[in-house]
């Protein structure tokens, strides 16, 4: 199993990076996690849109999300397709209101809301809650702490476990997700302070003492916002837990 990283950005894309957006491959199975702020592009260069087994959608904020609609367009509309979307919907995982969110999205007015029927080339399905298997990969879903509804992934293949945070302040769901993982993708948003509000996102040292609760064997720390101190973060993992840590760039790969 391999983790490539599309975007690592939080909030919203810097400089070096575009938003949230990764992908997982074993075999010939591909998931992409998350299409944020500019994430599209860089997709193009690791997989064909028309060869993603399934999107992943952990929120609705528009840095895991917003290219969305760029994907839609390139779908829909790029010519000498390889088969009918129509005929091979693209299954999407993500929030109950993502069909009307995402069709909002996509539209250019109001006035042409009401025409967008995003699921005629997209399958939307709740987040996994029970494990589903796609390909290679057995995926499920487990409920974080943040601001909208939002999901955290437990992922296995090829013998190995993926964990995926997604955004969250610090929760219970965070051990059942990440429990005795190989790897744990970790959100660490901010340098850890008490004046930062609580079900929003984690620290470095949050996601350090999240990692060593659950008996992880790797931390990568990711959705890092473009003004936080990269390796300060990384100090702080490291001070909550010791096992190896690291700060995830944009094209970066690692294997699981």
């Amino acid at each position: 199993m391999e983790l490539i990283v599309l975007g690592c950005s939080g909030s919203a894309p810097s400089p070096d990076s575009p938003s949230s957006g990764y992908i997982l491959r074993s075999g010939d199975s591909r998931l992409v996690i998350d299409l944020g702020n500019g994430t599209l592009g860089p997709l193009q260069r690791w997989v064909d849109p028309y060869d993603v087994d399934a999107l992943f959608l952990t929120h609705l904020h528009p840095d895991h999300c917003a290219d969305f609609a760029p994907l839609d367009v390139y779908r829909r509309f790029r010519p000498n397709q390889p088969y009918d979307p129509k005929q091979q919907r693209l299954p999407v995982y993500a929030p109950p209101e993502a069909p009307s969110r995402l069709a909002a999205l996509y539209a250019p007015s109001s006035e042409q809301l009401g025409d967008p029927d995003l699921s005629d080339i997209f399958d939307f399905r709740p987040p996994p809650v029970d494990p589903v298997t796609i390909g290679a990969f057995e995926v499920r879903a487990v409920p974080m702490d943040h601001l909208c509804p939002t999901w955290g992934l437990r992922i296995e293949a090829d013998g190995r476990v993926f964990a995926f945070t997604g955004d969250t302040g610090p929760c219970d769901g965070i051990g059942k997700l990440a429990a005795g993982a190989d790897v744990l993708l970790s959100e660490a948003s901010w340098l850890d302070s008490p004046d930062q509000p609580s079900g929003m996102h984690l620290s470095g040292k949050q996601a350090g003492e999240a990692a060593s609760a659950a008996g992880v064997g790797r931390l990568l720390l990711t959705h890092y916002s473009p003004w936080t101190d990269q390796q300060a973060l990384a100090r702080e993992a490291a001070e909550a837990y010791d096992g190896p840590v690291k700060v995830v760039q944009a094209g970066d790969t690692h294997l699981i």
